[in-house]
This record gives structure tokens, sequence and C-alpha cells, in this order.
């Protein structure tokens, strides 16, 4: 294939990054409205098949055109073939209440690659200066770390490994950890000594201080730890983007560094605790942060008397968690606000930004069942409601609506901000049994004067509602 002048090419391949650069941005931006956020996704995607084309033409179309080249292009097609059709066909199969873990193991191989990116740069051992060696390696341990600690969230979340692992003296042991990192990581930049022998003790201890940093962290803090190993990341491909001079990866890193950095904050805001006190407090574990019991007991309630009270009702909003998406229970929810709606009750679903196991986990559930935008509410914008709510429907939450956030200093999650599903007139929670919630604090809600509780699973008893407000004449 003749060549193209360098200099044409060059601004061609130029301008076709500053094209990448705004459809990966305004795609970002679109994806912030769920109006908007699946335009948002096919924007952002096009930027990348575009970034991906201009990187294959790139060699073609200068004078740079090599065998090696053409045979390194013939690989990279192989691999994005086998890794496309990989995640076709795990996406199409993944089930909604399997997402957060498929998230974190994704977000992992991208943290994996471009710690592979720098494996391969600086096993070379070539001399390219201090900026660029300096640059692989932090690509290399933050790229590790992601993919180390991403591996251990996925096998939290997906039942893998079933509880944390802490030992005296472990914060000490993950400082000496990461302070021998360093120390190899600064050995190689500065070429001291590049050793192959010292760039493999440099990665796995980047392996092992991801694995060390996120095993002791339990399943309720994985929303905000996905959202940091996002953002960690984005850092690293950006990193490993410098080192390939490469303006799509510097692009792409920066904006998911960015946005992964940003909702990591919103997510710790939300659950008012700091990031420090998520990594290293070791509060999260299932069935470890219970306080003692909470006075009272728990008041059952039929489906057909709590039918009777949703029908009659005013206002009902409706609070999901991750119960719900457990039970895919989300298509009988919409249909059981439908028909509260057609019998004149004003219905709203009220979102807790850490509700589920991701951000945005229930807004995905509810949108896939068809529920319209304006009825979704996030925390700020409904919380004054429910005191003029004649009956708060909790399904499968549990801590996000704990009043002993709001009261009892001595419980772990004291000043988190919740939904105030306790000040409704009625509450009524769907319960598979009195277990505790997922952090393994007991919820004062469900002892409360104003609290029903409606037992068994998500989809039976939301379709047990439908069939007595249908019967109510």
């Amino acid at each position: 294939m003749p060549s193209m002048n360098p200099v044409a090419a060059k601004w061609i391949i130029d301008a076709a990054y500053i094209l990448v650069a705004f459809l990966f941005i305004s795609g970002l931006k679109r994806m912030s409205s769920p109006s908007t956020a699946r335009g948002g996704i096919l924007w952002a995607g096009l930027g990348m098949v575009i970034a991906t084309l201009v990187t294959f033409l790139a060699p073609m179309v200068s004078a740079t055109t090599s065998a090696d080249a053409t045979m390194n292009l013939v690989l990279v097609i192989a691999a994005i073939g086998v890794g496309g059709a990989l995640a076709w066909w795990s996406g199409k199969r993944v089930a909604m209440t399997d997402m957060p873990q498929m998230i974190a193991l994704y977000n992992g191989m991208g943290g994996g690659a471009a710690a592979a990116i720098a494996a391969v740069e600086l096993y070379k051992g070539e001399q390219h200066g201090l900026a660029y060696a300096t640059l692989a390696v932090l690509g290399g341990l933050i790229g590790s770390v992601s993919f180390a600690g991403s591996s251990i969230a996925f096998g939290k979340l997906q039942g893998l490994i079933k509880r944390s692992f802490r030992f005296n003296g472990q914060q000490f042991v993950n400082v000496l950890i990461l302070g021998a990192a360093i120390v190899l990581g600064g050995l190689i930049a500065t070429n001291v000594n590049a050793s192959p022998a010292i760039v493999t003790a440099f990665f796995a201890l980047a392996l092992i201080l991801g694995l060390t940093m996120t095993l002791p962290i339990g399943g309720a803090d994985m929303p905000v730890v996905i959202s940091l190993y996002n953002a960690l990341t984005g850092l690293a491909v950006a990193f490993e983007g410098f080192v390939l001079n490469n303006a799509a990866m510097i692009i792409a890193g920066t904006v998911v560094g960015s946005a992964g950095t940003l909702l990591t904050q919103l997510m710790a805001r939300a659950m008012n605790r700091s990031l420090g006190n998520v990594l290293f407090s070791g509060f999260g574990e299932t069935g470890g942060g219970a306080t003692g019991p909470v006075t009272g007991s728990q008041k059952a309630i039929e489906a057909s008397d709590a039918g009777v009270m949703m029908a009659f009702a005013q206002k009902v909003i409706v609070v999901p968690g991750y119960g719900m998406a457990v039970a895919q229970a989300q298509h009988k929810v919409w249909e059981l606000a439908q028909l509260l709606q057609n019998r004149g009750v004003t219905v709203k679903f009220a979102i807790h930004p850490v509700a589920g196991r991701m951000p945005g986990h229930m807004n995905v559930l509810l949108a896939e069942a068809g529920v319209p935008y304006d009825l979704i509410a996030d925390l700020e914008e409904i919380n004054a409601e429910f005191e003029t709510t004649d009956v708060a429907l909790i399904i499968g939450a549990n801590d996000v609506v704990n009043p002993v956030a709001r009261n009892d200093k001595s419980s772990p999650i004291y000043g988190m901000p919740i939904l105030n599903a306790d000040k409704a007139r009625n509450v009524i929670v769907i319960k598979r049994g009195q277990g505790q919630g997922f952090s393994g604090i007991e919820n004062a809600l469900f002892y409360l004067d104003n609290t029903r509780m409606l037992y068994g699973d998500a989809q039976g008893a939301v379709n047990q509602l439908i069939q007595a407000i249908k019967s109510v004449e």
C-alpha cells in the first residue's frame, strides 16, 4: 500500500483524535441523565471505534509500515475478535443481578491491560529516559493493584469469597508492600537495576498489594471499591497512553479516571464515610457490623391487607433494594405501580445512591422494566415527601432505610444519609426473612409501630399484592 505524506497523515490522525475526545467527553456528559444515557454510550462507543481504526491505520498511511507492524496488527485484530466475541457472549448471558461483578471483572481487565503494556515496555530494558520509565512504572503499579483488587471484588460479589481476611498489623504490612514496590519501581525508572528479576518482583508486589488491600474490605462497601478501582484503571491507562504516545488512551484514561474519582467521592459521601475509612476500617463485612439487638418485635401482615392499604392510599413511594434485583421483581413492581396509578394513586420510586451492589444499580433495573424516568427520584429530591406519604413500600432494601443512622451514635452507619421511609404513615417491608442486612446491622425500621412485614420472595410477594389490589372494588 503506498504511503501518505507524513505531514498529511499526522494532520488526519490528530484531527481524528480531537473528534474522539469530543465523542468521549460528550458521551460521558450524556450518561449523566437517564433519558440520554443510551445515546451517550453510543457516542462514546463510536469514539472508541474511531480511535481503534486510527490506531490501526496510522502506520499504514505513514512511512512507518513494516512487516513487523503488519504482523502486530494481525495479532491485535485477532485479539479484538476473540475478546469481542467473549464480551458479546457474556454480556448477553449475564443477569442484571450479576452486573456489579461483571463490571468489577471488566474494570479489572482494563487495569490488567495497562499493567501488561507497562510490563512489555519495562521488560525490553531499553533506555527511554526518566519520564518515560516513571510513567510506565506508575501505570504498571496502579494497573496491577486495580487488576488484583477488582478480581477480589468480583469474587466477593459472586460469592466465591465468603468472608473478609484480616489480621493484626495488616495495614502496616500493606505499607511495607507498597514501600517495597515503590523502591523497586524507583530502581527500574532510574535504570539503577531494571533487570527482568527486579521487574518481575515489582509486578508481583503490586499484585499482592491489590489483594491485601481488598481482602479485608467487606461486601457492603463494594460499590465504593468498584468506583475506586474504576478510577485507578483510568489513571493507569492514561499513564500508559503517554508511554505509547497514544492520544486516545490518554483521553479515555483521563476521562475515566476523573469520572471514577468523582463517583467514588459521591459514593463515600452517600455513606457519610471517608475513602480511608472504607479502605482501612474493616466495616462492611457481612455479619460484622451489628451493634446489638433492637427492642420490640417485627409485625407481619398478609398480602391481602397490604393490598387494600395501598389500593386506598393517595401516595405510595416504592424503595427498591438488592432483594428486588435478586428476585428479578422489577417488572412485577412496575406492574404493581401501574395498577395503583390506574386507581388514581400517586406512585414514585426512591433510590438511594448506594442501593444495590453498584452505583445506579436500581436505576438500571427500573429502566429495564420500563419505569419512566420522571417517576424515579434520588434521596435529596424525595426525602421530604415521605411525611406526606400514605405507604412506603420497601422491597429488599435494608441499610439505606435504617433510622439508626440518624439517632444511634454507636452504630457504624451513624450519620449516613438515609431515605426517610420511617416517616411515612405506613411502612410495608417485603423481606424473605428476619435476618439482618448485607452489613450485618439490625434495622430498627422493621420494629417500628407503623411498619408491617410482608415475608416472602420479592417477586412472589409483589404478585400477591397485585392480585389483592385487583380484588378491591
